[in-house]
């Protein structure tokens, strides 16, 4: 997924891209959320999502609350400050953070719609953590990726036409694995990315349309080329 995000965005230098607030809104909410549990020892209780607890506000602070060990806790803040950035750079602060709530919001509500995703919603090990989330927001980046190489190959030549089937494969390998790992382990991650992948094909589509006009706005916009 990042290697996604960041052929969609470029590879190029860092320098003159605009700040990434959003991925620092959501680092300080994370790091929070961290700071929180080891200065709380009740702080996973009251917040997590465990089904059998009540409270509205569970199925949001459970996203910031971490339960992987150490291991888990820090590669879990770093791949949200590096989805997070990406995203930013590809569709924008706000539009960043409504992905990433719509990845806290919708994967189970998808779920129950179509009868599928078994009981991961009772397994601890997913009452916390911002994997989720961020697994759904980053995504996204590769149906973005998939929509600017589809609109980059008209009139490639060899070399660009040979990076766009390169760049075509890692954003269809997203969705493909993520089911393949829901399929094979039962691993509900695979299945929220496929659900962000097509979010973010939609979005993309939208984008990709209106592209000229965001681009005349000076957004970003990593869906055309």
């Amino acid at each position: 997924m990042a290697k996604s995000g960041r052929a969609a965005v470029g590879e190029g230098l860092l320098r003159g891209r605009p700040f990434p607030w959003a991925a620092a809104v959501l680092g300080v909410l994370a790091v929070a959320g961290v700071v929180l549990q080891l200065s709380w020892p009740g702080a996973m209780e009251a917040l997590d999502a465990d089904p059998a607890e009540s409270g509205w506000w569970r199925e949001f602070t459970s996203v910031f609350m971490q339960n992987g060990g150490v291991g888990g806790v820090l590669w879990n803040l770093a791949t949200l400050a590096l989805v997070a950035a990406l995203a930013h750079w590809c569709w924008g602060g706000t539009l960043t953070l409504l992905f990433f709530l719509s990845g806290i919001l919708l994967p189970e509500r998808l779920d129950t719609l179509l009868g599928i995703g078994g009981d991961a919603g009772a397994d601890p090990r997913n009452f916390a953590g911002s994997s989720g989330a961020t697994y759904f927001l980053g995504a996204t980046l590769a149906a973005a990726l998939l929509t600017r190489v589809h609109g980059a190959t008209a009139g490639a030549g060899a070399e660009a036409a040979a990076g766009a089937v390169k760049d075509r494969v890692t954003a269809v390998a997203v969705p493909v694995l993520g089911l393949a790992m829901w399929l094979t382990q039962e691993n509900g991650h695979g299945l929220v990315a496929v659900y962000g992948f097509a979010v973010g094909a939609g979005a993309a589509g939208v984008w990709a349309v209106r592209g000229r006009t965001r681009r005349s706005s000076g957004a970003v916009d990593c869906t055309t080329p």
